[in-house]
Order: C-alpha cells, then structure tokens, then sequence
C-alpha cells in the first residue's frame, strides 16, 4: 500500500477576519521528502503548519495531513505520528532535557526509553541531566528537535529550526534531518537561513502574500527565472575567454588571479565542454543560482508585479 503524502494543501484559502493569510495555495510533501517553505515574515508559512497540525481550519480548499484531515475523526490518529518544532520553543527551566522529554513521552504514549535514545541521537546525552535553564539557545533548540522526534513520526514541521545554531551544529542538525528523511519521513521546514539549505531538500514553495509565487526543484526555478550559471575559471587564455563569451552571449569578468563566466542554464554544457579543451585552463567550479538568488529574483519580480498593478 503507498504511503499518503504527509501533507497536502489544495487550493486552500484562510482567513482572519478581513485579512487573508492563504489565497488558493497548494502544496504537497510526499514520504521522504523534505520541502522548504520560503516567504518574508506574514506570507502564510506559520498559518500552513497551523492547517497542518488542525489548529486553524481552511475557509476553502483542503488540508490533508497524513492523508486525513487533521480536524476531522481520524486526525488525532494522524496528528500522533506529526513531530513539531516551533520558531520559538519553550520548555521548563527548573526539568532536566532528560526530564522534559520524559514528560513528553508520556504524554504522547511512547516509552520512556525512546527519551534516551533521542537525546543521544540529537548529542545531548552528556547534559541530559543539566537543568534546562542552564541550556544554550543551541542547545535549547536541539531538545526542541529531540521532542518533535518523539514518537517516530512521519511528518515533521520544523518553523526556523537553525535559529541559534552555531555552524557546527546547523551542519549537525542537516545530517540529522538527511537521516529522518531517508527513513521515509516528510519534512516541511521554513527558514530564513537559506545557505546551504538547497543541498538539503528537493523542492521549494515560495510564498508572497498568502499566495505562491514559485515552486519546484532549486534548478527548475533557477531556470524559469533565467538565472545564469556561474563558472569560475582557473588560468584560461582572455582572448580566448571573451571569444567563448561571446558565442554564448556569456558575461566575463576578472576575478582574482582568474575569471568568472556567466552563463544561460541552456549554454553551460558546450561552455564547459570549450574550457575543458583549453590548456590554458587549470581548474572549474561551477556554481549553479542559490536559494537566496532565487528567493531575491522572486521577490523582485512579485514587487515589479505589484507596482504595476492598477
């Protein structure tokens, strides 16, 4: 039997009051994969994991989570297997992470062995027994992430989980969430902090005012915006760089010691297959449009959109 998708939102319109936080979005996150959820503050990314989790119910459209609606009959079966981390988790400063998260086992229905195992899991196992209220915000938000983890879900909804993470441990976190999804779980996760996170999901959904304004795989939407490919060129011969540029109506200019080729997405295979048969060329990295590049792009044109309205 296939598994549903863990979540699924269908031409979903919400409102409260006279503001309108979704207008017709729709989105799906199938098992293992992870989506990210990109949009300024306001833009209904907070008010999707609100549908998702039953919180707040659609004025049109349809919220599947799990395959059920999360407000319905069969949604508490279904919220059970959901795992939550909040932008702004809070937990009591006098309990221990050990503590906490045996409380909150019990409170889901799991074992309490299953506590430990994810404390070692999310590397806090040697402060286990610290009170919270000595906790790091790194550390704080790593036992967010171990009580989301509770319970072995199958969706998790993870609202700026790399807030006050130092680097190590933002790269500690991202194998983490690699290794749940490679378990089949679905994995919707919103973030400001867009470096590096195109390496980690599959695909994006770009809100802007309640509505989405783009969507797809990092490179689908690089593309459709006909952002170009960066090329960085070790050595290379400028003559014959500015002849390759111009046959591919490429953009080169000097950078350091060497060059950087700017190319359409369309362009880059015969450019790199011309650099590869330079001598003169000693080395390539090829940098395809960021996360951040594409969410600026994005925006930009939705403001052009928005100014052009009558």
């Amino acid at each position: 039997m296939t598994e549903p998708a863990g979540a699924r939102l269908e031409g979903v319109v919400c409102r409260f009051g006279r503001v309108v936080a979704l207008d017709g979005v729709s989105l799906e996150v199938g098992a293992g994969e992870a989506v990210a959820l990109l949009g300024h503050n306001g833009a209904g990314k907070t008010t999707v994991m609100k549908l998702l989790l039953g919180l707040v119910a659609p004025d049109a459209g349809r919220v599947l989570t799990l395959g059920a609606d999360p407000r319905g009959e069969a949604g508490w079966r279904a919220r059970a297997r959901v795992g939550f981390l909040p932008e702004n988790v809070a937990f009591y400063d006098a309990l221990s992470g050990r503590e906490v998260l045996h409380y909150l086992a019990r409170l889901k229905g799991v074992p309490r062995r299953e506590a430990d195992r994810i404390l070692e899991q999310v590397g806090l196992a040697e402060a286990a027994d610290r009170r919270v209220g000595g906790y790091s915000k790194g550390m704080r938000q790593r036992l967010g992430l171990a009580q989301a983890l509770m319970g072995r879900p199958r969706l998790l909804l993870l609202d700026e989980p790399t807030v006050g993470l130092d680097p190590v441990a933002t790269a500690q976190f991202y194998r983490l969430l690699d290794a749940v999804r490679e378990g089949g779980c679905a994995v919707l996760v919103t973030s400001h902090v867009l470096a590096g996170l195109e390496r980690r999901i599959g695909r994006a959904v770009v809100l802007r005012r309640g509505r989405v304004v783009g969507a797809g795989t990092p490179r689908e939407l690089g593309r459709a915006l006909g952002l170009p490919v960066r090329i960085q060129v070790e050595g290379g011969d400028g003559a014959r760089l500015e002849t390759l540029a111009r046959a591919h109506d490429a953009r080169l200019a000097r950078e350091g010691a060497g060059w950087r080729l700017e190319v359409a997405a369309q362009a880059k295979m015969a450019v790199l297959r011309a650099l590869a048969g330079d001598a003169s060329v000693r080395d390539l990295h090829v940098h395809e449009p960021t996360l951040e590049e594409i969410y600026a792009q994005l925006s930009r044109r939705a403001d052009e959109t928005e100014g052009a309205a009558p």
